[in-house]
């Protein structure tokens, strides 16, 4: 019987619990916007902040190509985003199919080390190497080998998303309450069977959590690479407005990469607290 499924004593828990990035409880039991007067508060608040800023930068006359009124950006997303439509496509396209690629064998590996601990010994130094190796670095050497479509682009997502669900999912499957597989063992569980019904169950947070870094690690990776070589996506649209100097159109292009990482958030937050809010 491995150490960690070994019947554990069962002692008085200390109060509270963890919270953090790590804890998917952070994100999906929290108090939340509760009524109109809070979606008030905080629209006042974007509007005092965009409102102050339009007027400084109007009242110090600062030029438009250091740093664009709100409403300039306002209007260039509108008037632009026909011609940046297509290249939000294209980064969809790079973020879905790396974050897929990424994220499946991120789950797989996570599942093999921690159900093969020799396994993880081999597996652990190389995802530590991904880990802490900027991807935009091999961009040019994936550019090298597959050319300027698709295909370096998604390698470098998958290669910044996927360890990062497997470090969270791996966690996740450690987090599992010991009383409980002594009792299925006890009852004739098999391996296979305790992970599918106690650990993926209970690793689910930490899961949803990998998985939101791991998408947002490849939206910036996408828009990086895009940046480094290829003649579309939105990284395409930031270096080319901004070697022309075009700066309300950088900026609208800027918004919608963050508009992007704010519905990814809410994605898992919404999944979060339909799936993972037991946890709480």
């Amino acid at each position: 019987m491995d150490s960690n499924d070994a019947i554990p004593e069962f002692t008085k828990a200390a109060p509270g619990g963890d919270v953090g990035v790590a804890n998917m409880s952070a994100l999906a039991a929290g108090p939340g916007i509760k009524s109109a007067r809070e979606v008030a508060a905080i629209i006042g608040v974007a509007v005092v902040v965009i409102g102050a800023t339009e007027f400084a930068l109007r009242w110090f006359n600062v030029p438009q190509y250091i740093m664009p009124a709100p409403s300039l950006i306002a209007q260039a997303l509108v008037t632009e985003f026909p011609h940046i439509l297509p290249h939000l496509g294209h980064t969809l396209v790079e973020l879905f199919s790396g974050f897929g690629i990424g994220a499946l064998i991120g789950l797989v590996l996570a599942a093999v080390i921690t159900q093969f601990p020799f396994a993880e010994k081999i597996i652990t130094p190389y995802i530590l190497l991904l880990v802490t190796t900027p991807m935009l670095a091999l961009v040019p050497l994936l550019i090298l080998r597959f050319g300027f479509g698709y295909t370096p682009r998604i390698i470098a997502v998958a290669l910044a998303a996927g360890p990062m669900v497997m470090i969270n999912a791996a966690t996740g499957f450690r987090r599992v309450d010991r009383g409980k597989i002594a009792l299925a063992r006890s009852y004739g569980a098999t391996t296979l069977q305790i992970f599918w019904k106690i650990r993926a169950p209970m690793a689910l947070p930490m899961i949803l959590v990998g998985l939101m870094v791991g998408a947002i690690f490849g939206l910036l990776t996408a828009v990086g690479a895009e940046m480094v070589g290829g003649g579309f996506g939105l990284g395409n649209r930031l270096t080319s407005y901004s070697s022309m100097i075009q700066m309300p159109q950088f900026f609208a292009v800027v918004v919608i990469l963050s508009m992007l990482g704010i519905l990814i958030y809410i994605l898992f937050f919404l999944i979060g607290k339909k799936w993972a809010s037991w946890e709480a």
